[in-house]
């Protein structure tokens, strides 16, 4: 994840990058809709505002629980919201 925090009270706005080191193109998107889900959940109990995140599909995200992914976001958005 890269995280940039604007200077101004804007809301949060989120990017999805996907590489072809993840296999073919139905994998990138089943991985990318995966991480667009838990962030979706995620940012609705921890809002960030003015926030601008970059997150990045890694080969573990479309094999991983659903459950997991979620735990792995919240603690890298509590990390960087310090």
């Amino acid at each position: 994840m890269q995280f940039s925090r604007a200077e101004t009270a804007a809301p949060v706005r989120v990017g999805y990058t996907a590489t072809k080191k993840l296999g073919n193109a139905v994998a990138r998107n089943r991985a990318r809709r995966r991480l667009k889900e838990a962030a979706r959940l995620v940012l609705a109990e921890t809002p960030l505002a003015g926030a601008e995140l970059v997150l990045i599909c890694r080969k573990e995200t479309a094999d991983m629980p659903f459950e997991t992914l979620r735990a792995n976001l919240k603690v890298a958005l509590a990390e960087v919201a310090k």
